[in-house]
């Protein structure tokens, strides 16, 4: 999933939203115009399915996975619902219910599959890995020389204080929704850093850029799980 263009993954913004509606922050309506942007829809069903589907699963919260190769990020079995998730390189996990999102023209259906319990890094835990990845990253950019072969890749860098506007439900703290935008805005810079190989010099450094690169992507993800997860969630 390339985040060039800096907006939540299917499965962050529904985890929030969700959220928010099971918590009482937010109203049916209001949850339903927000997610009316993208259509989400149960698979077979509609968006309140949808809702009534999360709710019926007794859970207060909604939370995110990222997986990737090598790194079930968010996932906690069974098989079934691992295995699909990966796939789509995204998913929720709503108490025993787990949703994976399939894009379908102009809608997100997403697929119910039985889910168990995860474990994840909390807010701070990821929160300081993200930062310290950053700091290495940009000194290994700057050793690899990326203005010269990713010029937008070493803009992005210098520009981390500009971080991108997420329309966050009522009831999400501010902190997960600063750290949300810091883990789009790096794993925007390892997309931007992996776009192309045109300006490195043989394959070692391809081979190099990205295994520099992945400490930040890694860190990118789990700032975004972790922001995106209540079960992590700071109590203030």
């Amino acid at each position: 999933m390339s985040r060039t263009h800096l907006a939540l993954p299917h499965s962050a913004t529904l985890a929030w939203w969700l959220t928010a509606w099971l918590r009482g922050h937010e109203q049916t309506d209001h949850v339903l115009d927000a997610l009316a942007d993208d259509t989400h829809l149960l698979a077979g069903g509609s968006t309140l399915d949808l809702l009534v589907r999360a709710r019926g699963t007794g859970a207060s919260y909604a939370g995110l996975a990222l997986p990737v190769d090598g790194d079930p990020l968010g996932l906690g079995g069974p098989r079934d619902f691992n295995s699909a998730a990966l796939e789509a390189g995204q998913a929720v996990v709503v108490g025993d219910l787990g949703l994976v999102p399939e894009e379908q023209g102009e809608t997100v259906q997403w697929q119910p599959l039985e889910a168990s319990r995860r474990q994840l890094p909390d807010v701070g835990e990821a929160d300081r890995t993200l930062r310290g990845a950053l700091l290495d990253a940009a000194g290994d950019l700057a050793d690899l020389d990326v203005a010269r072969w990713r010029p937008e890749a070493a803009d992005a860098l210098m520009n981390l204080h500009h971080r991108p506007s997420l329309d966050a439900p009522l009831g999400t703290p501010p902190r997960c929704v600063d750290l949300a935008a810091r883990g789009l805005q790096a794993w925007a810079i390892v997309d931007l850093a992996l776009v192309d190989d045109g300006g490195a010099l043989s394959s070692y450094e391809v081979e190099r850029r990205r295994d520099l690169l992945q400490p930040l992507g890694r860190a990118a993800r789990r700032a975004i799980v972790a922001a995106c997860s209540p079960e992590v969630w700071p109590d203030r």
